[in-house]
């Protein structure tokens, strides 16, 4: 017997406690330092139940359960929901400082009544028995102009003749004057981008030329959930506007957003796919952004009752009481995932929708599909990425980003590396009240 290439043993941030979890055998336990330490050196003080436990293996028996596993989640993919992002314009009214489609964005040429028809067309073919909705993306979706608003109508019209959701992506600056619309539809969700209080939020997120924005999009949030729409409220964060997210946390309490059932947050970490986020300094890093975010949750708690980060699968564990079934691929592009737009092109997936020379077909005027570049992006998983092979961390982390992969090593099929052990440390510290069991 041997330690499982899939052992995970990190210590728990300001404890004398390690977190030691395998994912590929269900298992957690907290240890004390002692034990920690000479289960590294590999002095174990009960292997037998180590072993019953999945933390000490026959490597031939765990390839065995490895290779179940994978089969597992590839049939649960062929059943999994898949999300259909749909760019009817790139035009936007705000000014975001961080916008990157201002390089990007193709000019469409069409008319917007067919392509919208080819696009459900395709979706009617293509995906004919799969679980799917449908999410309007931009640009923003939601502008106040007469071809806009015939989009959206004929958007909620579509995919309620098919019984699909809809989701919507918005800057939430018209959204009052939409919601008698969007409640006449399947809407899944509106998610709205709120990225600090006024002052700040007004700083990162003008309008076009200048001119504050908040107060009218908090005005699209009350009018939606009062409505009975899902709000998700999302924040892009870099070091610029951190520090002010627990006042955004504290005035969304105060509105009683969190106390609605049809409330829910996200965070966005600001990060460095696109062109203009080179060498930019305000930018986290996968850890020091949850860094940060713990230091911050430490001074002000109640930012729990607005968000509660992720942490890896530390948040999951301890919330469930039990770990996650194994992440073999984090990448939805092609898989649960695909992006179409207003040109008549298709998308692996939204981080690289409108980027010239990203497309993989077409589905207006005319129908194609690169099989070649779509086998790249759906074959990629922990057992094809080779920088995954060896890795502790596979199971948890799926292999990150393939676009993220693609840009910054020039491989689809290269590792986007998530910082595991980091995450769980303090997502063990943070939520960890109740104890796992303690090993021997």
């Amino acid at each position: 017997m041997q330690p499982s290439r899939h052992n995970i043993l990190t210590p728990v941030e300001g404890s004398q406690s390690w977190l030691l979890l395998n994912l590929l055998s269900g298992q957690a336990d907290l240890l004390d330092t002692p034990t920690a330490e000479r289960f590294q050196r590999g002095t174990y003080d009960d292997p037998e139940q180590l072993a019953a436990k999945g933390y000490l293996v026959d490597p031939a028996e765990e390839a065995g359960r490895l290779a179940a596993a994978h089969a597992a989640f590839q049939a649960g993919q062929q059943d999994d929901e898949i999300q259909l992002f749909f760019v009817a314009s790139y035009a936007c009214n705000f000014g975001c400082s961080y916008c990157f489609q201002d390089e990007y964005a193709p000019q469409q040429t069409h008319d917007p009544d067919a392509v919208i028809d080819a696009f459900f067309a395709y979706v009617d073919d293509t995906f004919a028995g799969r679980r799917k909705y449908v999410t309007l993306f931009g640009g923003e979706p939601l502008l106040p102009s007469a071809r806009a608003r015939h989009v959206v109508e004929r958007m909620i019209e579509q995919t309620r003749a098919r019984g699909l959701d809809l989701a919507v992506i918005t800057n939430g600056y018209s959204l009052e004057s939409y919601v008698p619309l969007l409640a006449t539809g399947n809407i899944r969700e509106v998610q709205v981008t709120l990225d600090g209080a006024r002052q700040v939020h007004d700083q990162r997120r003008a309008l076009k030329g200048g001119g504050a924005t908040f107060d009218r999009v908090v005005a699209g949030v009350d009018a939606a959930l009062e409505a009975g729409l899902t709000v998700n409220l999302r924040a892009v964060l870099d070091k610029e506007n951190l520090s002010d997210f627990g006042n955004l946390a504290h005035f969304a309490i105060d509105r009683g957003w969190t106390d609605r059932p049809n409330f829910k947050t996200q965070v966005g970490r600001n990060y460095e796919l696109h062109h203009c986020q080179t060498n930019n300094t305000r930018l986290y890093t996968r850890l020091s952004l949850w860094q940060d975010m713990y230091r911050l949750i430490e001074q002000d708690p109640e930012i729990l009752a607005f968000y509660r980060p992720a942490y890896s699968v530390a948040r999951f564990l301890f919330d469930e009481g039990q770990l996650p079934d194994p992440l073999f691929d984090s990448c939805p592009a092609t898989k649960t995932e695909w992006a179409f737009d207003a040109t008549g092109a298709i998308y692996p997936c939204t981080a690289n929708v409108g980027k010239a020379g990203e497309e993989i077909g077409s589905f207006y005027p005319t129908r194609s599909l690169r099989g070649d570049r779509v086998a790249d992006w759906s074959g990629r998983d922990v057992t094809t990425i080779p920088g995954c092979a060896d890795c502790a961390h596979q199971l948890a982390c799926g292999g990150g980003c393939g676009a993220v992969s693609q840009s910054w090593k020039g491989a689809i099929r290269a590792p986007d590396c998530r910082p595991v052990g980091e995450l769980l440390s303090l997502g063990s510290a943070l939520y960890g009240q109740r104890e796992l069991p303690r090993e021997p």
